[in-house]
């Protein structure tokens, strides 16, 4: 198929300009953005993007789970879609470029091509997936898991934030509950462009991440139960401490993880201590270990590992513990075709580049279990994300965007 000559770029300074004016929507404390899922502040960007879109020449559909797509047409009306976007929603202290570069981006390659008059024979559809972060309502990616069938429509629409407000009805609230039903819609192809969320690229001095595959995750909710007890008047042979446990165990996930170096990685991020008093032993912990890896073999080894090694530690210490899958998803590996089509317009255009395995879950590895599907990845900052000081520069911005252009308009076939 043609592919737009290496000359052909998007216009950066635009772009730019489109992410700080989203960014004035829901701002945080600390120059970052808080506009969570379904709230006003993600209605008011919804608005604007669709402004954008129409502006552009766009047609917008909204699925009931308020799904956003924004269609360029093609030259063929029988030929399926190629789709190219990420989200919008932003953690409570979120940066200005997660999910939101890859919404804009896709939103850039239909203005530069407007600009340029591109032809294809295939039509662009610009997509928003909504709640993708996964914050207000867990889990996340759940519209587009429900687009791809790996959740129910019901559900998604009973999951409730920490107030108990349902998702179902904050959509409908906010007013982007659209009647197009979700995952009804089919692609010829699906790209994401994301900020890669980690130090690899900067570390290595490239420009483009290619990404090949996408980390599989497992979520293990443990509690610990022991005994609450006085801390100065309980000897130190009769206490049953869950916090001591929990600590030990976690030595252990550490092991485990990088014992399957380098790719493999575990942790945990969430941790309740009760009593919680300052003298008070712990007498019950409940934590969340996070275990990913590109290999689902290796994500069960450290399942397995993780019950038989934390078992003998509680036993040893006479106290009781509890396992419970919670999440999790298995290792992706994107198509072949349309990563070549991403590392092809890297090599194009001149641009450093690397293949790179996503650390994060993003909507492209649900979709990818469903069409052809690929990412592309630019740097950030000292590899910080999930916060404020998220930071990318106007040139990762511009070659992320232009890899996709050429990757994206090459898949949907121009027409000279």
């Amino acid at each position: 198929m043609p592919a737009p000559g290496e000359n052909l770029k998007v216009n950066g300074s635009r772009l730019w300009d489109t992410l700080m004016e989203m960014a004035k929507i829901g701002p945080g404390i600390a120059g970052g953005n808080n506009r969570q899922t379904v709230t006003d502040e993600d209605s008011e960007g919804r608005h604007l993007f669709q402004d954008w879109c129409t502006a552009a020449g766009c047609t917008m559909g909204v699925d009931t789970m308020g799904n956003m797509f924004a269609r360029r047409e093609g030259t063929d009306p029988d030929a399926l879609p190629v789709y190219v976007g990420s989200h919008l929603d932003t953690q409570p202290t979120g940066g200005k470029y997660d999910g939101v570069l890859g919404v804009l981006s896709g939103l850039e390659v239909i203005r530069t091509m407007n600009d340029l008059d591109i032809k294809t024979r295939h039509p662009i559809v610009v997509t928003n997936w909504t709640n993708e972060e996964g914050t207000r309502f867990a889990p996340a990616m759940l519209a587009s898991g429900v687009f791809a069938g790996i959740h129910t429509q019901d559900w998604a629409y009973e999951r409730e934030d920490a107030k108990g407000k349902k998702f179902g009805d904050e959509l409908a609230r906010i007013g982007w509950k659209g009647d197009e039903p979700v995952g009804e819609r089919k692609m010829h192809a699906f790209f994401e462009l994301h900020i890669e969320q980690g130090p690899i690229l900067e570390a290595e001095n490239k420009q483009i991440g290619v990404v090949t595959h996408g980390q599989g995750l497992s979520w293990t909710e443990i509690t610990i139960t022991g005994k609450d007890a006085h801390t100065g008047s309980t000897p130190m042979p009769m206490r049953k401490n869950a916090g001591l446990a929990m600590a030990r165990v976690l030595e252990k996930v550490e092991e485990i993880a990088l014992s399957h170096a380098p790719h493999a990685v575990g942790a945990a991020g969430h941790i309740d201590v009760y009593p919680n008093s300052r003298n008070v032993i712990p007498g019950k912990v409940v934590f969340t270990v996070d275990f990913r890896s590109p290999d689902l073999s290796v994500i069960k080894d450290m399942e397995t590992r993780l019950k038989t090694e934390a078992q003998a530690i509680v036993d040893a210490m006479g106290m009781t513990i509890d396992f419970k899958k919670v999440g999790g998803f298995d290792p992706v590996t994107f198509d072949e075709t349309c990563v070549t089509a991403v590392r092809n317009a890297a090599e194009r255009l001149g641009y450093s580049h690397m293949d790179l395995i996503s650390g994060a879950g993003h909507d492209a590895c649900w979709i990818n279990r469903m069409y052809p599907t690929a990412m592309v990845m630019c740097p950030c900052v000292d590899g910080l994300s999930h916060n404020e000081a998220e930071e990318i520069s106007q040139e990762w911005a511009a070659a992320g965007t232009d890899v996709l252009f050429h990757a994206v308009v090459e898949t949907a076939e121009i027409v000279s």
